[in-house]
């Protein structure tokens, strides 16, 4: 069964990804639909969950209900400069990373929402790989973590990659499956509750249920067999990521 001492970080960063209840939840506040639509959907297709403000008073409420690891933000919002809402974020303490992603290419913007407090700036024409890049840095940056890997039992993770090993084969995961396995592992030794996983796998706008979960559960079981790692089911409680004995 699971012991503490089977789940590690080589570079000892257990103890700060626990202390920082890692899930990756971000805030994306774009009031062009199309193009938020297109930047959540490959956001989540590498395993983040987002949620999508289109004004600045949609991002304050957010913000006032819900802890993110990332804020990426539009400036052109139909109820005023996105500024304001970096302004208002800073003034109530609150530390998220903010990458601002505008169409403005000018070098004074720039400086101007680097010194508000924007943690970095990236214009709209860039790549969505260089966007992705740039949202990874950020978060290992605030959660200082430098190349953290966890194993269990023959499973290692790789957290900047977000792949799964069994020695050296990958597993063949999808988004929902790895956010479930990483945010579960994050937390070895411990009982996750259903719904609190849930949470970290769907969006507000996602089609979500306990269910949903339990089949993104059934099929990591099923593809880490060969790892000498499952997924306990505790009866009324939640899941707990064991190593097998013998493994």
């Amino acid at each position: 069964m699971h012991t503490p001492e089977s789940c590690h970080f080589i570079d000892a960063s257990l103890t700060t990804l626990l202390k920082t209840q890692i899930y990756m939840r971000l805030l994306l506040v774009e009031d062009n639909i199309p193009l938020a639509d297109a930047l959540a959907r490959a956001l989540r297709q590498s395993g983040y969950v987002v949620d999508i403000a289109r004004t600045g008073k949609e991002a304050d409420d957010w913000l006032g209900s819900q802890q993110y690891e990332l804020i990426i933000l539009d400036l052109g919002l139909p109820d005023g400069d996105g500024a304001n809402v970096l302004r208002r974020c800073r003034a109530r303490k609150q530390k998220t990373p903010v990458l601002v992603l505008s169409a403005r290419e000018a070098v004074d913007e720039r400086v101007r929402l680097l010194n508000l407090g924007a943690d970095d700036y990236l214009v709209k024409s860039g790549a969505i790989e260089e966007l992705e890049a740039r949202v990874r840095a950020l978060i290992r940056r605030s959660q200082g973590i430098t190349e953290p890997e966890i194993n269990l039992g023959k499973l290692r993770l790789d957290l900047n990659g977000q792949r799964a090993f069994v020695g050296t084969v990958a597993l063949d995961l999808n988004a929902r499956e790895w956010s479930a396995l990483a945010y579960l592992a994050a937390r070895c030794g411990r009982i996750v509750p259903k719904e609190q996983l849930m949470d970290a796998l769907y969006g507000w706008n996602e089609p979500n249920s306990v269910n949903a979960v339990e089949k993104v559960i059934s099929r990591l079981r099923s593809k880490l067999m060969e790892a000498g790692v499952t997924v306990r089911s505790i009866r009324g409680l939640g899941y707990s990521v064991e190593v097998i004995d013998g493994s």
